[in-house]
């Protein structure tokens, strides 16, 4: 696409000295990310940090189609970032209608533009606020699943070996579960590929099992996805992309 940025912020870096020297790695994995990068990708110097890289997002997007109810007709991520799996979500073809919630106004502009690059921005529905007070108008719907790639709090996450989701900021695991499950029980949360399991576990009911895929590049995992709800696949422990 021809389009360019004009707003301080929204970046559209074709070069690697374009990238600030924090952020430079990310040069060398644009293609990991986005495969249509050269296309016009639009980011935020933060969103280099929380977007799901597309063949994740997009496998992800994949296991959620598969598994979901067949009544699930609505899918919500609940916090959009750049549009990484908004994208695949509505690429799927698996949803009538698939809603992408973004409270910052910069990000989500480089949302709808990087869905238009991808073909898919007249297929998601745009909602921009606070996911918490977004998604509530969405309670008492039957036909809805969300899902949730939250902050993990900065890097700082992949310090410990097992991460707890206690003091996961800004939203710990108990902050987004008790929400989430307001509006859907069947909820996916993609989180930190060190998360507490035992702690994930205290939220399973009598009698249930929840599934847990690790999501991989390259033969490292990237992170975890948890199931919450009447999925019903067959999925390995580790997931390769």
């Amino acid at each position: 696409m021809d389009a360019k940025p004009n707003e301080k912020g929204i970046n559209q870096w074709m070069h690697v000295d374009q990238f600030p020297e924090h952020l430079k790695k990310y040069w060398f994995q644009r293609f990991k990310i986005w495969e249509k990068y050269d296309e016009g990708i639009w980011m935020t110097s933060d969103s280099w940090f929380g977007v799901t890289p597309e063949p994740i997002a997009n496998k992800i997007a994949a296991h959620i189609s598969e598994s979901a109810p067949k009544s699930a007709t609505v899918i919500i991520d609940a916090f959009a970032g750049v549009g990484g799996n908004a994208i695949a979500l509505a690429r799927s073809g698996r949803w009538e209608r698939v809603f992408a919630i973004e409270k910052d106004a910069k990000t989500m502009k480089c949302a709808k533009h990087n869905a238009e690059i991808y073909g898919v921005e007249s297929k998601i529905f745009w909602l921009t606020g606070d996911c918490f007070d977004v998604i509530a108008r969405f309670a008492g719907q039957k036909n809805v699943v969300v899902f949730a790639s939250p902050p993990w709090g900065g890097t700082e996450y992949g310090a410990d070996d097992v991460f707890d989701l206690s003091k996961m900021e800004p939203y710990n695991l108990d902050k987004l579960y008790t929400n989430f499950t307001k509006i859907s029980k069947e909820l996916v949360l993609y989180l930190p590929r060190t998360s507490d399991l035992n702690q994930i576990a205290r939220y399973t009911q009598d009698g249930e099992k929840l599934e847990v895929a690790h999501y991989a590049m390259m033969g490292a995992s990237k992170a975890l996805c948890v199931y919450f709800g009447d999925f019903d696949f067959e999925i390995g422990q580790e997931q390769e992309t």
